[in-house]
């Protein structure tokens, strides 16, 4: 592939990851995200100590911080890094909370549809991250192929 290309397609896959990260984290900040109550069961099954006003906060603004992460040049392993453990507790509900997210076998509910499409972002997060060696340095050379 041109490298001109990946350094296309991974500012546009930043831009992606940057809208959803901070417009759900903002979501969920002002109350207005209909995730929050699995957030708040899946907080009660696992952190039941937690108040869920606090932890909705902390987590909002840690959804918002990896989208404005991936916006950053040369922060991509940081990002990638928050988005895989931000990932590995946006499927715990398929475990934790299956009434929530399963309606037989192999049939998510659309909550759980809702989880299972993250796999897309986890694509494109790695594209990000990998792609990052086209990045300004390599930038000229692409233009003029």
């Amino acid at each position: 592939m041109n490298p001109r290309h990946i350094h296309l397609s991974s500012l546009i896959g930043r831009l992606a990851l940057f809208i959803v990260y901070f417009w759900f984290g903002a979501l969920k900040l002002f109350d207005l995200s209909p995730a929050n109550p699995m957030v708040a069961d899946l907080l009660q099954a696992t952190m039941p100590f937690w108040p869920f006003s606090n932890f909705i906060i902390w987590f909002a603004l840690f959804e918002m911080l990896i989208g404005l992460l991936f916006l950053i040049p040369r922060c991509e392993k940081a990002a990638f890094w928050l988005f895989v453990s931000h990932m590995v507790t946006t499927v715990m509900p398929l475990f934790f909370i299956p009434a929530m997210t399963w309606q037989g076998f192999l049939t998510p509910t659309l909550e759980g549809q809702y989880i299972i499409k993250n796999i897309v972002l986890v694509a494109l997060a790695l594209f990000v991250y990998s792609s990052n060696e086209y990045a300004p340095t390599h930038k000229l050379k692409g233009l003029r192929d």
